[in-house]
Parts: structure tokens; C-alpha cells; sequence
């Protein structure tokens, strides 16, 4: 299993309209946003996107004028309770593993949540996952997950 999931990264200017361009891009090219992290800064915002067809996105909004960076990042499944999120990001950091940033989104199972990690090393975070009995989500599970 590949458990490699391909994230979009954007700079987006921190003032009214620019984040409408970017989704204008997004729904003409018939792209759909599995999740999304918006973190601000003073006069830009980095905007993070898990996407229905990453490749496709990243083609359209560099033809739009955008920069944007493809990064690897790994996507579990959790079960939305209190300490839900503990098990994985333990098991991370009792293998030495540094969690650089993560999001987290709903999906349409009920009472789950799914967790995007960057890490210091993500093929080692999702074998030590796995072994943890924590599912760690390819592309194709991901958009199950979204869309059934």
C-alpha cells in the first residue's frame, strides 16, 4: 500500500479576493477540496489542500499565475472521541518521530475524523501507525472516505 497522499501548498495573499481566485480555479476545473488548513501570517497565509485530483489542481493554478508546492504528507483514520488523536501522535513520538504540522477533517463515517501529519519522516511514521494498529489512508481510501 502506498500511503503517500499528495498535498498542495499556496502562498495566498492575507487581504479580501484572494482566496476566492483560488477556489475559482478549484470549481472550474472541476476540482473538489477533501480538506483543507488555512494557517495566517502578517501579509500572507499558507492555504494546504488535499485535493480530488492533485496533479490536475496543481496544472491549473500554476497556469493561473500561482505558485504552488506539492508536498507528501500521510492521512489516518481516527475515531472522534476524547484521546482519539493521542494513540498516533504518541506512537510517533516514542519512535523519535517529529510532528512538523496536521490538520483534521470529518469524513462521512460516522464518529471519525481524519488527521493529516507532516512529519520528519513520513514512510517511517506510517509503518510504526500501521504496526500501532492506527489505519493509515491512501489517496484512493481517502476519496472513499470523502465521497461514500
Amino acid at each position: 500500500m502506498n500511503a503517500s497522499l499528495t498535498q498542495l501548498s499556496l502562498y495566498v495573499q492575507n487581504s479580501p479576493g484572494s482566496m476566492k481566485s483560488v477556489l475559482r480555479v478549484l470549481a472550474e476545473g472541476n476540482i473538489d477540496i477533501n480538506g483543507l488548513s488555512v494557517s495566517d501570517m502578517t501579509e500572507y497565509g499558507v492555504l494546504r489542500m488535499i485535493l480530488s485530483d492533485p496533479e490536475k489542481a496543481e496544472r491549473l493554478l500554476q497556469d493561473a499565475g500561482f505558485a504552488v508546492k506539492a508536498t507528501q504528507v500521510i492521512a489516518i483514520d481516527v475515531v472522534d472521541t476524547p484521546g482519539g488523536l493521542y494513540k498516533p501522535v504518541s506512537l510517533m513520538a516514542d519512535a523519535g518521530i517529529n510532528v512538523e504540522y496536521m490538520y483534521a477533517f470529518g469524513t462521512k463515517l460516522s464518529s471519525h475524523a481524519m488527521i493529516i501529519f507532516r512529519t520528519s519522516d513520513n514512510t517511517r511514521a506510517a509503518s510504526v501507525l500501521t504496526e500501532g494498529g492506527i489505519p493509515v489512508l491512501n489517496a484512493e481510501e481517502v476519496r472513499e472516505r470523502m465521497y461514500s
